[in-house]
């Protein structure tokens, strides 16, 4: 049977009021909103020829392509019924990695590979081949390399994971997202379960090491209950890590979320019931939570990171990864140098037009300054371990706490309403402010406008 959640310590219906407004991810800083077109294909091949060669980077390569298009989905990708499309992407992407290949200082080492979408379990067998012939060609891919794919259990066959496990494969990420026929019904997205568990067994044969589940909070029809039952479906078959997302209602931004019924939309405080409780279910059945909305259970290596302090976050979320490098091909991709971050263009056909003529396809981007790292490393340590030594913080960049004065002061409220504290030299989130950590984190960002209408809801 399933047990509602009955929250010790409810967060207050003003406090949901007060500070449910809009706050980045902080999946980077500065954030995208920042990018601007004067970061162009010129600066980023300056970067990179500055990069040093004995440095180890990361590749995130962008497949945009689904067999479906999931109504929730805040991704750059659009469905498609032919595969040539994808087989004409594919040609074009070694394209650009052979131009990329040509403004590197030399043959790189790689130590963490992440295929991303879309749907990149769209590609065929020998396009897997094709790509990871690619990519070892132009990179020294590590032996213990990580590499990771964004999978989705409805197109996700027994040959494809072989494939993938011959590869290199060490982790796989399913969509799961909720359970309850009504809710994948409101967002287009029927799922069984006996599916998904199929393809969890068929991935841990083929001798991937780490399975995560993403699952979401938030969507229309929604509940705390079949949440929970979602959960309790789920653990049998005891994923190494678990995310739980809170879904971005952006219809602004992404045309087709308009075809979700807002009304069906559970407002702030069944979402905040929501995460809070499978939260405490998933810490209950022995899951270490890491930073807003990731689990894993203790002995992954997520877990043993956030308990050293080691843990960090980009644009693929929580994440082990240390490079300070990170090579992004395909369109829309983002990568990141000490330099800066860069986007390929966001538009498949701009992007196919760009690499066709032997161009980085680079759209936009931001030059990363001396302030900006000192700002970056106070959000992502919040973030990540929700507390930051602002003294040894201000130590690592030759800063003083004088110059986080403003931010400081704007913190008095958070601290007020028990959701931090602040001894002069350790800020800490509270268990209970934890929920508005992007919101903490907004206090140290100084691009954020006051509306800031162009990021989701905090909570």
């Amino acid at each position: 049977m399933t047990v509602l959640y009955n929250p010790h310590a409810p967060a207050d219906a003003h406090l949901i009021a007060k500070y449910d407004g809009r706050a980045p991810r902080y999946t980077s800083y500065p954030t995208a909103v920042q990018f601007n077109p004067d970061v162009n294909e010129a600066v980023y091949r300056a970067w990179l020829a500055d990069l040093p060669v004995t440095t180890p980077v990361s590749v995130y390569l962008h497949i945009p392509f689904c067999a479906r298009l999931c109504w929730y989905c805040g991704c750059n990708t659009r469905a498609v019924s032919r595969h040539e499309p994808v087989r004409d992407y594919v040609a074009l992407l070694m394209t650009e990695l052979s131009t990329l290949e040509q403004a590197l200082p030399g043959k790189m080492a790689v130590g963490d590979i992440h295929l991303g979408g879309g749907t990149p379990n769209m590609l065929s067998v020998e396009e897997l081949a094709t790509i990871f012939g690619g990519l070892r060609h132009v990179f020294n891919v590590a032996p213990d390399a990580e590499i990771a794919a964004e999978l989705d259990p409805a197109v996700l066959s027994r040959d494809w994971i072989r494939a993938a496990a011959y590869h290199g494969l060490s982790r796989a990420s399913l969509g799961v997202q909720n359970l309850a026929p009504e809710v994948q019904n409101a967002v287009n997205r029927q799922e069984k379960f006996e599916d998904i568990a199929e393809c969890v067994q068929t991935l841990r044969s083929a001798g991937v090491s780490s399975v995560n589940l993403d699952l979401m909070y938030g969507l229309p029809h929604q509940t705390t209950r079949n949440t929970l039952a979602t959960l309790d479906t789920v653990l049998t078959l005891r994923p190494e890590r678990l995310a739980l997302f809170g879904y971005a209602h952006v219809p602004w931004m992404k045309a087709h979320q308009q075809l979700i019924d807002e009304a069906a939309l559970p407002g702030p405080a069944e979402r905040l019931e929501q995460s809070q409780a499978a939260a405490e279910r998933l810490k209950a059945e022995g899951y270490v939570q890491i930073g807003l909305d990731h689990f894993a259970l203790p002995d992954d290596t997520l877990a043993k990171a956030a308990a050293a302090g080691t843990l960090h976050r980009n644009f693929q979320g929580y994440t082990t990864d240390a490079a300070g490098t990170l090579l992004g091909l395909g369109a829309s991709a983002i990568g990141t140098t000490p330099g800066g971050y860069v986007q390929n263009i966001t538009q498949e056909l701009g992007w196919r037009h760009a690499v066709a003529d032997g161009k980085l396809p680079i759209a936009r981007g931001v030059a990363v300054t001396d302030e900006d790292r000192f700002r970056a490393d106070i959000i992502e340590r919040l973030m990540c371990d929700f507390a930051v030594d602002l003294a040894a913080a201000c130590d690592r960049h030759g800063r003083s706490l004088a110059d986080l004065h403003d931010a400081l002061a704007r913190l008095h409220d958070f601290r007020e309403d028990g959701l931090a504290t602040w001894d002069g030299r350790m800020l800490q989130v509270t268990p209970r402010g934890r929920m508005l950590v992007r919101s903490i984190c907004a206090l140290f960002d100084a691009y954020l406008a006051p509306d800031a209408q162009r990021h989701a809801k905090a909570i």
